[in-house]
């Protein structure tokens, strides 16, 4: 008899959870203005709005905590931080900073400016967000398969290089600060990007003399799916996989909140002298001295531990299957979802649950509030709230793909959350149809509005 498969972990600690009627739930998502970012988190039963920052640490992890050197300069938790950088990701250099959003900005304030433009395959929210701060254009290169999420495709995640090409030949490679490939890609539902595709993209930089920077927030994820996934790959180990994935990079950036497996941190890593001395002074502005940026040194040490676990192969496995587990069961109750299923999350695709609420209404949204006065659980609208306005017309930019993001915190939930979230958008399917009318905005803050929008049902 074969052994059933079991976590490479057990619980050392719990956190209470609190259970409060569907009447109270449907009072509160009202009184916070249908924002499930304005709920009190006591106030949620399975947490699955991302799974940045939420991870649950080791007892590894938690003796850097006690072990943190927290002096102003010259922190040995900062040398722990940079060792681990160099032995796993490769970079000699390193500027720590408080988290992912901070890395991009004393990046892209070292290196965008307005008129710029940045290719890449689906930037993250607030990727676009710096960009577009700064009077650049982000601009949308990922293929075509990853927008019909009843295609089967390995890596969707995968820049579409014959746009790429003639992204460069439209704008010209001064205007390119750098291309961005971004792995995986949550944008369009935690897809993998290939390293063939990396290899390729990179190539295609190099002739025209523009350099790759990367966004790694779930890059060991995508490592994974690399050695799972491209056959060339099966057997090599997933820290070989990731320096074959920089081998080309120039820049990477992280928030060490994902794969990182800590609840705050981030950096940049890259091997420019030139650039570290230039991003050094953002850095001392906007963050902190040089050995520690936006992070105390326990935060460091605790980061150090992460890297190494984050990259192991019975960890990953777990936590993808995991994740591969909730998929399958939304599906036996018929939810449509993006698939293959991603490393980090699940995405439900919210035009087909829900093709009678126009993208106008944010029907993501609705599923997602549904999902919250139904069982409590919180998710996050990948859609238009989220796509916001184009900033040069102001109207609003519809998603090519409305989604409801499930995402699954590393080592937190166990199989019974999971068939528990299940059950609960079983019943917001059930209902689908009685959905009549979703919502518009009350108001909304200049850029990323989705964080702190205020909404009211479409007939009120």
């Amino acid at each position: 008899m074969k052994l059933p498969a079991i976590p490479p972990y057990k619980t050392k600690v719990v956190e209470p959870v609190y259970f409060r009627s569907k009447a109270e739930r449907m009072q509160k998502i009202k009184e916070v203005n249908y924002n499930l970012f304005n709920l009190h988190s006591d106030w949620v039963i399975v947490d699955l709005m991302t799974d940045s920052g939420t991870s649950a640490m080791s007892e590894q992890q938690w003796a850097e905590i006690m072990l943190g050197d927290e002096s102003y300069a010259g922190s040995e938790s900062y040398f722990k931080l940079k060792r681990a950088v160099q032995d796993i990701l490769g970079f000699e250099y390193l500027a720590p900073t408080h988290q992912g959003r901070a890395a991009e900005n004393i990046l892209f304030s070292a290196t965008v400016k307005e008129g710029d433009v940045v290719p890449g395959n689906a930037h993250f929210d607030t990727t676009k967000g710096h960009i577009e701060f700064r009077k650049a254009q982000a601009i949308d290169c990922t293929i075509a398969a990853a927008y019909d999420t009843t295609e089967y495709h390995p890596f969707k995640g995968n820049i579409d290089l014959e746009k790429l090409e003639r992204i460069i030949q439209q704008y010209g490679a001064e205007r390119i600060p750098f291309i961005n490939i971004t792995v995986t890609c949550n944008t369009v539902g935690g897809q993998p990007v290939s390293l063939q595709n990396i290899q390729d993209t990179c190539a295609i930089a190099k002739r025209n003399g523009i350099p790759v920077y990367m966004d790694i927030a779930r890059y060991a994820e995508n490592a994974y799916f690399i050695k799972t996934r491209e056959e060339d790959y099966k057997d090599w180990s997933i820290r070989d996989i990731t320096k074959a994935m920089f081998k080309d990079v120039e820049v990477v950036w992280m928030s060490a909140k994902k794969d990182g497996l800590v609840n705050i941190g981030g950096f940049v890593a890259l091997n420019n002298p030139d650039l570290y001395e230039k991003l050094g002074q953002f850095t001392i502005i906007y963050e902190g001295f040089l050995t520690y940026g936006g992070m105390s040194g326990r935060a460091m040490g605790a980061l150090a531990v992460g890297l190494y676990e984050g990259v192991e192969f019975y960890y990953l496995d777990d936590r993808v299957k995991q994740v591969q587990y909730l998929g399958e069961q939304l599906k036996k109750h018929g939810i449509p979802i993006q698939e293959p299923i991603g490393g980090h999350a699940l995405y439900i695709d919210a035009k087909r649950m829900l093709p009678h609420i126009p993208q106008s209404q944010f029907p993501a949204q609705l599923l997602g509030v549904e999902a919250y006065i139904e069982g409590g659980v919180r998710g996050v609208e990948v859609g238009t709230l989220l796509a916001d306005r184009d900033p040069i017309t102001g109207k609003d930019r519809m998603a090519e793909i409305e989604l409801l993001r499930l995402a699954i915190p590393r080592r937190v939930y166990s199989k019974a959350h999971m068939d528990y979230v299940a059950a609960t958008m079983g019943r917001v399917a059930a209902k689908s149809q009685d959905l009549k009318t979703g919502f518009k905005i009350k108001k909304q803050a200049k850029m990323l509005r989705h964080f702190t929008v205020e909404l009211e049902m479409y007939d009120s």
